[in-house]
């Protein structure tokens, strides 16, 4: 997404960005994303299952016939994972202005995993912004840096 100019209540002018993270940060207590088993355990468990798919084609019978739902099913199983990391891949929210005339500069910003949830929050944060002229909210995950 591209920056995204509010307009504020309160007459500021407010730019709200949403980036995709292609890199792992801890984001909170979710314990399952702060242990990585490393590059090694990937080649690992991708050789090992490149090595059975290879096998069970090439030791394949003449004259045995596979469905195309079977390929469907295989193909759907190799996508499930790759596409599960890209869905659920943390996005940055940033909210920041240059202050108004008397209204100091500010600037905000937090972190969402997975794309519909950093959609929802920047939604959330425009409309806050248009009727609060504050980004933040009770359980919001952006917060000021100073």
């Amino acid at each position: 997404m591209g920056t995204k100019t509010v307009i504020a209540a309160d007459n500021r002018e407010w730019q709200v960005q949403r980036n995709i993270e292609w890199t792992s940060p801890a984001i909170g207590d979710e314990f399952e994303h702060d242990v990585d088993g490393g590059r090694g355990a990937v080649v690992l468990i991708l050789s090992v299952l490149v090595f059975f798919w290879v096998m069970l084609i090439v030791w394949t019978p003449d004259g045995v016939y596979f469905p195309w739902f079977y390929w469907v099913v295989a193909i759907a199983g190799l996508a499930f994972f790759p596409g599960r990391w890209l869905l659920r891949r943390p996005y940055t929210i940033v909210a920041k202005t240059q202050g108004g005339y008397d209204l100091p500069a500010e600037h905000w910003s937090g972190m969402v995993r997975g794309i519909a949830s950093a959609r929802e929050e920047t939604r959330v944060v425009v409309r806050s912004l248009k009727n609060r002229s504050t980004p933040g909210h009770a359980d919001s995950p952006l917060q000021p840096i100073n």
